[in-house]
């Protein structure tokens, strides 16, 4: 007997029209040179463009739009290393609740002063000896607040969904998606709506080389935690596949890839110089993925989600300049 998924495309279109005019629906870019470059059709999905500069925004405001009134009233707390921190912070200011999330140390300052700037309030933490997770619930339980993890969430899933769901009703039939995976939930919710449209589409997850957990998870079967990554894509720094994420991607992603910083940087410059956009590490690792040939046989027609860019001056010009 077949269990019913967690999250289906049913789901994700309903996310859809939960966020419909609050969320962004953000712009598909082309490409000849990256046409020419990858031998390919390419389809970039450009989340840099989302409110908060990243896909975040959509799963957090479908979650927070989903709790009740006296949830709102009591507050929301989550944990981030960025990018979902200023969504949920973005999302309960818009839903006239508030929101205290827990955030690493060294996350990029841009971030966490970002966050801030929507009003929540920042609880730090040393990444490298705590878990996130733990102290995260502690936190929500002491205060009374409601925890939105930042993707082991059906609605959160759903809500991240909407991106792939767009990019396919925007250009038709695509024979490839590659999405950027950090705990799962991009992608989680991209496989959801790609595969529910139609099921001969692949689904390519893109991982940093210091942060391969889920690679090694899908290929052992079962979660598999690695140290912390040290890697200059924060967003996926990430050591254990989610528990509600991993299931959906073992049966609906077909293979994970994984790039270098080096190669996380060649896209940022390529980005910035071709297409005039600027993508944070995170953000572009789908693209590295395509320009360093890392797909061992790309796809016609590929869509690509860039999931965000956010990265100040300074960081960029640490990372990308000559």
């Amino acid at each position: 007997m077949t269990s019913t998924p967690l999250v289906t495309l049913d789901d994700v279109r309903a996310a859809a029209d939960r966020i419909k005019g609050v969320a962004h629906r953000t712009p598909v870019l082309r490409s000849r040179t990256l046409d020419a470059r990858v031998g390919a059709e390419t389809f970039l999905k450009c989340e840099n463009f989302q409110r908060i500069g990243a896909f975040k925004f959509r799963g957090a405001y479908h979650a927070v739009s989903r709790l009740t009134p006296e949830q709102l009233a009591k507050g929301i707390a989550s944990f981030s290393s960025g990018n979902h921190a200023q969504a949920i912070a973005l999302a309960a200011r818009e839903r006239g609740s508030r929101a205290v999330i827990l955030m690493p140390e060294d996350t990029p300052l841009s971030k966490r002063e970002a966050a801030e700037g929507y009003g929540a309030e920042i609880v730090t933490y040393d990444r490298y000896a705590g878990d996130r997770t733990a102290i995260g619930r502690q936190l929500a339980a002491e205060r009374d607040l409601t925890l939105i993890p930042p993707y082991d969430h059906p609605d959160v899933i759903a809500g991240q969904g909407t991106a792939a769901l767009e990019l396919l009703e925007e250009v038709g039939a695509l024979d490839g998606l590659v999405s950027p995976v950090g705990g799962g939930g991009l992608i989680a919710g991209s496989a959801t709506a790609a595969k529910g449209l139609d099921a001969r589409i692949r689904v390519i997850g893109v991982e940093p080389e210091a942060g391969d957990d889920t690679k090694r998870s899908l290929e052992a079967g079962h979660r598999v935690s690695v140290p912390v990554p040290r890697t200059i894509a924060d967003g996926q720094a990430i050591e254990t596949p989610g528990e509600l994420t991993f299931p959906i991607n073992q049966r609906l992603v077909d293979e994970i890839v994984l790039v270098s910083d080096d190669e996380i940087r060649d896209a940022m410059r390529f980005a910035f110089e071709r297409l005039k956009i600027v993508i944070e590490p995170s953000g572009a690792t789908g693209l590295a993925a395509l320009l360093a040939g890392r797909l061992p046989q790309v796809p016609p027609r590929v869509g690509v989600i860039i999931s965000g860019g956010n990265i100040n001056t300074r960081r960029f010009a640490e990372l990308c300049g000559d």
